[in-house]
């Protein structure tokens, strides 16, 4: 216990002082581990309702904050990660501020976000209650290789989870975990309403297994189907115990429908017969976008959109999301180890949507090598600018008078974010906006 109070003290003094530095959102996680090694098995016990790990390529930042917004709408005290910093200690971390020196977190329920590898070493501290597993792609292959591999882990999260796991039905590389589940281990599945199935290709990575006689389970009346009516207002159906909906997201497109849905699914299996629709309805309608995840920024009067892009599957949603209206264009490619080195991936993208009116100014380390790759698409590309800032500046003084669009990889998102932040007053990386 004193291990523990010493450990709260030193995360809160390094938290003060990086945030006075304007440092990352890691380093108190890691002053606590050094000092604790098991904070975290500690500081998660005995919550009343468990702990919720969303992990998958896609989706995990907008999913989980669905999640903790619907669960709060129903009078549970959420612990999360809002920051998106999905490894260990970025949880310990987002627990600092709301950490009192004893070392227990005050909440009913932790809903956590964690990357595919990290959420193996988060488990072996301290075994989820409930894991929802979103999807595989190909994502910084110099990290995870190839899509078996990443599998694989969701696999061993899902093995390691003691209440109730939450299944993609229409990912076969997700949904054939339920083999790998203990028994006594609750299962549900969400997915897409068989009448939108023709669109699962874009989103989605194909399955060559073609030796394999897997076959999808059929939907259950416990698992939540995504029926949509336009971009953004959908239904969820739970085959005979009824309809959650209509819901009118602030977030366009599938791809966030998805998110909620899988969302949804999970907080009626947490809740059982304490789920009202009304409430996850109400929720869900809230939430704005997450930081750089589509988000809309008010820049001198026009929208300016900012969609981060990390594979080809996640760019190929972008594209068909927020790539069908033409507007001013702008695509800032790093190769950071948070992006991943390998930036082969955007070669199975492909760039047609963005033809008609062409991209304003390629961005970041790659930036020659993104304008390279559209012009194989024949997309013309006005200007090459490697720095961000510059680009930026460029961009919003070439086009004040019209809408604006900037799709980004992870270090580059943060950096324009937090010029734009500087430029418009935002919210700060890991705060909602007021």
């Amino acid at each position: 216990m004193l291990r523990t109070s010493v450990a709260v003290a030193a995360g809160k003094a390094a938290r003060a002082a990086s945030r006075l530095r304007g440092g990352g959102s890691a380093l108190p996680g890691l002053v606590v581990e050094r000092v604790d090694p098991a904070f975290l098995a500690h500081a998660l016990a005995d919550l009343p309702r468990g702990i919720i790990v969303v992990s998958g390529t896609n989706g995990k930042t907008t999913t989980t904050k669905m999640l903790a917004a619907i669960l709060r709408e129903h009078g549970l005290r959420v612990f999360t990660n809002p920051t998106g910093s999905n490894f260990t200690r970025g949880v310990i971390s987002s627990m600092i501020p709301e950490i009192h020196l004893g070392g227990r977190l005050d909440a009913d329920v932790a809903v956590l976000e964690l990357d595919e590898a990290h959420a193996l070493k988060f488990a072996a501290a301290v075994r989820p209650t409930h894991s929802l597993l979103l999807n595989v792609a190909r994502d910084q292959l110099d990290r995870f290789a190839e899509i078996d591999h990443t599998a694989q882990l969701l696999a061993q999260l899902a093995e390691q989870t003691t209440g109730g796991v939450v299944l993609n039905i229409d990912d076969s590389f997700v949904a054939r975990i339920r083999d790998r589940v203990a028994d006594g281990v609750e299962v549900r599945y969400f997915g897409v309403d068989p009448s939108i199935s023709e669109r699962l290709p874009e989103l989605m990575e194909a399955d060559v297994r073609f030796e394999d006689d897997w076959a999808a389970p059929s939907p259950t009346d416990g698992d939540g189907l995504l029926k949509p009516a336009d971009e953004r207002s959908f239904e969820v159906r739970f085959g005979a115990e009824g309809v959650v909906g209509p819901v009118e997201l602030r977030q366009r497109g599938l791809a966030a429908m998805i998110n909620a849905t899988a969302a949804t699914t999970t907080a009626k299996m947490l809740l059982g017969a304490d789920f009202r629709e009304a409430s996850t309805v109400a929720a869900l309608q809230k939430v704005q976008p997450p930081f750089g995840r589509g988000e809309i920024i008010d820049a001198d009067g026009q929208p300016l959109e900012l969609v981060l892009v990390k594979n080809p599957a996640g760019f190929t949603v972008a594209l068909g999301t927020y790539g069908s209206t033409p507007v001013a264009s702008m695509v800032a490619i790093n190769d950071n180890y948070a992006d991943g080195r390998d930036v082969s991936w955007l070669y199975d993208v492909s760039f047609e949507s963005l033809r008609e009116r062409g991209v304003a100014i390629t961005s970041g380390v790659r930036a020659y090598d993104m304008a390279l790759r559209l012009q194989y698409d024949d997309v013309a590309v006005e200007e090459v600018e490697p720095d961000l800032d510059k680009a930026l500046e460029r961009f919003l003084t070439a086009y004040p008078d019209e809408p604006k669009r900037i799709f980004c990889t992870y270090t580059a998102m943060m950096a324009l974010r937090r010029d734009l932040a500087a430029r418009y007053g935002l919210a700060n990386f890991g705060e909602d906006p007021q």
